[in-house]
Order: structure tokens, then C-alpha cells, then sequence
């Protein structure tokens, strides 16, 4: 008997993969680079995209087609202890370290910051955080269906309020597009690409992919090829409105430089266009609705690290887990977004290489009969580079440079292709997966030799 889901629980599993994936981060990043970009908005939408959109997608994917439990499991085929380190950092990456902090800044950007200004200094900065991430803690200590009954309201309200601001740009501009920063002149592409790495979504999506892998379950898939093809039509439900959205989020950004010129962040465009459009109406919607919005996220962020934590350390409560992370977390944030988005680089550039290898290795894996030996060839390959690029990125944020790393960064720039669009792990981990690759076929199948 063939299993198949209804045309309406696709559409059902595909808005929850939407909502798990719009946060913050979603609504700064397309805003800034379409300020940045300017006249070379399309190529940069679409290096934005591929990251973006399109390995979310995959990552999602690649949980299902993999038949894994969960990611430290499909990390695990590299090495148990790879397994568990990736999956942690990854888990604290999309934490307390970076994407957490952000949703509180995120929140204050847009939705205080149009009434307090930008030269009110740190006070209202740590007082709006203070009481955000309090309230983030009594309710990830205190689940409650009422979180995501607000979730389940807030993701189509945001979605509808930005449809209509992004009509409203369409049919009347806030003005015209400008020229392109230093930045965006050559290689916009690329820039984009790299660009779409600070939404964390391709990270994220090996942790949320078994969130909905559970929902398909649910519905009465049972096989591994239904479960795949069911996450596949869901995934692509909620990649293309995040599509339509980024797109049109980032020709906000690019016609809004010419009326308010370059923001510091993306934060304050939407609440600008709001406001330009809908008077303070519109500038009081859009605070309420971001703010609800990222405190949803921020719980789940939170919870989802108690839990993976407390089922590595079990002699640590979740309870304990939650209060640490969210100190943590509210002791980042109020750095401001800023320095969060600047000091995020270096750890993405590092982290990105390594999902993205994991990714290529699960859907070949049945080529080279899953051996270990072809998972770690690759992934020490990407981790090598992968090390020099956030080293380099960090410096980079640090305003400063790392003096052993210099010769081997200009080694590098001069002999490795894309390295300096940061892409320079893509040809080695690609050249080293098909030769370790042809040598297993060569060796054949070993259950000695076969990854979990």
C-alpha cells in the first residue's frame, strides 16, 4: 500500500518548518544586504538564497534521507566523540553564544529603538533585555501550550504584515536603488552566499529536521522513502515563501538607503518602512509583533539547549541547564547586535564548511558504501580550512591580525581557488570526497570499515 499524506497536512507540516525557521535573523539579514547591495541586489539575493533557502532545505532532507535519529547520530559517522562535539557546538551556536542573545537585540532594535533613539546608551538596552530574557526563563522553565498557541498566531501575522509592506514597496519604492557598497562591487555573488551563513538556518535545520521528520511519522509515513518525500514537498512549501519573503525583505533594504541612508544593522529598516508607510501605527504593529515573535524563538532556542544538554549531562537538570543558558544569553546580548553579528562570523565561517561537507556526505554516502575513512577524509578537510577561515574572520572582528596565520593566509590566497570569497574548503572537501570515494568502490563494501 502506498503511503501518502493529504495535500492539507503538507501544507500543515510545511508552515511549521516556516515558523520553526523565520526568526530574527531572517528579518535583519535580507534588510542589510539589500542596503549593501544596492544596484547589485540580484546576484546577492541569489548567493543569499542558495545559503538561505537552499541548504535549509537539504538539511532538512538530509536527516530524513539519512534514516538517523537525530544530528549527533548522522555526525556520528564521522566519529561518536565528532559526533557529539559538532552537535554541541552547533547547539550552542544557534544558543546562547549567538542566536539567542540575537533575538532579544533583534526585539530591541525594532521595536524599542524607534521610540528611545539610537544615542539612548546601554540602559534601555539592559533594562527591555532584562525583563525580555526574564520572561524567556519563567516560561522555558514553565512550558506552557500558550507559547506556541502565540507562535502559531504570530508566524502567519508576521507573515501578512511583511506581504504588505512589501507591496507597498513594489507599487511605491521608498526610492531609488544606489549604487552598491565597496563591499558588493565585485563578487556580489559570493558576498551574498556567505552572507546568507549569519541566518544560521542551515545549522539549525539539522536540529529542527527531526522535529518535522517526528510530524511525517505522525501522519502515517513509515518507510524511509515516504518520510523523504513527504519532508521534500513540506521543505519546499517553506523554503519558497522564505524565498518570496528574503527577496522582497532585501528590495526594502535596497530602496530604503536613498531616504535613510546606511543603518549600522538591518534591524531598523522594516520598523523605518513601517513608520514611512503606516505612520506610528504601523511602527507600534510591527514592535508588538517582532517582539512577541523573537520571544517565542528565544524559548526555543533556550529549551532546546536544556534538553540536548541535559541528555549529554543527565546529573545536571534541564532547570539548571535553562538558568545558565539564559544568563549567558542575556549577559551576550547586551553587547547589541552589532558586535553579535561581528563576533557570530567567525564561529559561522568556521561551522558552515563542516555542515555543508556532512550534507554532501550523507546524500553520496550510499556511493562509497558509507566507509568511515571517506566521511573523515572530508570533514578533515573542511575542518582544516575551516579553522584558518574563522581564525581569519576572528582577527578580522578583533581589528587586528594573527601573525602566524598571515604567511599561510597568503599561501592560500595565492594558490587555493574561492579562498578569498571564503569558499576556499569547497574544491578540496569536493576533490577529496571523490578520491577517497573511488577507493572505496575500489575496496568495496567492509562492515569494518562502514559508518554508523
Amino acid at each position: 500500500m502506498q503511503e501518502k499524506m493529504s495535500f492539507s497536512n503538507y501544507i500543515a507540516v510545511g508552515s511549521m518548518l516556516f515558523a520553526l525557521f523565520f526568526g530574527a535573523g531572517n528579518l535583519i539579514f535580507p534588510a542589510q544586504l539589500g542596503q549593501l547591495s544596492g544596484d547589485q541586489l540580484w546576484p546577492a539575493v541569489i548567493g543569499f538564497l542558495i545559503t538561505g533557502v537552499g541548504l535549509p532545505f537539504l538539511g532538512v532532507i538530509a536527516i530524513g534521507y539519512s534514516g538517523s535519529n537525530h544530528l549527533q547520530e548522522l555526525a556520528g559517522r564521522v566519529h561518536p566523540l565528532y559526533g557529539v562535539l559538532f552537535t554541541s557546538i552547533l547547539y550552542l551556536t544557534i544558543g546562547p553564544f549567538f542566536a539567542a542573545p540575537r533575538t532579544g537585540t533583534v526585539a530591541y532594535e525594532i521595536g524599542i529603538t524607534p521610540y528611545v533613539g539610537t544615542d539612548a546608551g546601554s540602559l534601555p538596552l539592559f533594562l527591555f533585555t532584562l525583563a525580555f530574557f526574564t520572561l524567556t526563563l519563567w516560561l522555558s522553565l514553565n512550558p506552557a501550550k500558550i507559547v506556541d498557541r502565540v507562535g502559531k498566531v504570530l508566524a502567519p501575522g508576521i507573515v501578512i504584515i511583511l506581504v504588505i509592506l512589501i507591496a507597498m514597496a513594489i507599487f511605491s519604492p521608498l526610492g531609488t536603488i544606489q549604487p552598491a557598497t565597496e563591499s558588493y562591487v565585485e563578487g556580489a555573488f559570493t558576498k551574498g552566499f556567505t552572507e546568507g551563513y549569519n541566518t544560521m538556518d542551515a545549522i539549525a535545520a539539522l536540529v529542527f529536521a527531526i522535529i518535522v521528520i517526528n510530524a511525517v511519522k505522525g501522519m502515517g509515513m513509515t518507510s524511509r522513502k515516504a518520510i523523504t518525500g513527504a519532508t521534500f514537498k513540506a521543505g519546499l512549501i517553506a523554503i519558497s515563501l522564505l524565498a518570496v519573503l528574503y527577496v522582497g525583505i532585501a528590495y526594502i533594504g535596497a530602496t530604503s538607503v536613498q531616504p535613510f541612508g546606511i543603518f549600522e544593522t538591518g534591524g531598523p529598516v522594516l520598523s523605518s518602512a513601517a513608520t514611512h508607510y503606516f505612520g506610528s501605527f504601523g511602527t507600534i504593529l510591527m514592535s508588538v509583533v517582532i517582539i512577541l515573535a523573537c520571544l517565542t524563538t528565544a524559548i526555543g532556542l533556550i529549551s532546546a539547549n536544556g534538553e540536548y544538554f541535559h541528555s549529554l549531562f543527565p546529573k545536571v537538570s534541564y532547570k539548571a541547564f535553562v538558568w545558565i543558558f539564559t544568563l549567558f544569553t542575556f549577559t551576550i546580548a547586551n553587547f547589541g547586535l552589532a558586535n553579535i553579528i561581528t563576533f557570530s562570523i567567525p564561529m559561522l565561517m568556521f561551522l558552515y564548511p563542516l555542515a555543508i561537507s556532512l550534507l554532501l556526505l550523507t546524500f553520496t554516502s550510499k556511493l562509497f558504501h558509507h566507509a568511515r575513512f571517506v566521511y573523515v577524509a572530508a570533514t578533515a578537510m573542511a575542518l582544516v580550512i575551516g579553522i584558518i577561515d574563522g581564525l581569519k574572520a576572528l582577527a578580522g572582528s578583533l581589528g587586528t591580525e594573527f601573525g602566524w596565520l598571515v604567511p599561510i593566509d597568503e599561501f592560500l590566497t595565492a594558490n587555493l581557488p574561492l579562498y578569498t570569497d571564503g569558499l576556499g574548503w569547497l574544491i578540496p572537501v569536493v576533490v577529496t570526497l571523490v578520491i577517497t570515494g573511488i577507493i572505496a568502490q575500489i575496496i568495496g563494501p567492509d562492515p569494518e570499515k562502514q559508518s554508523n
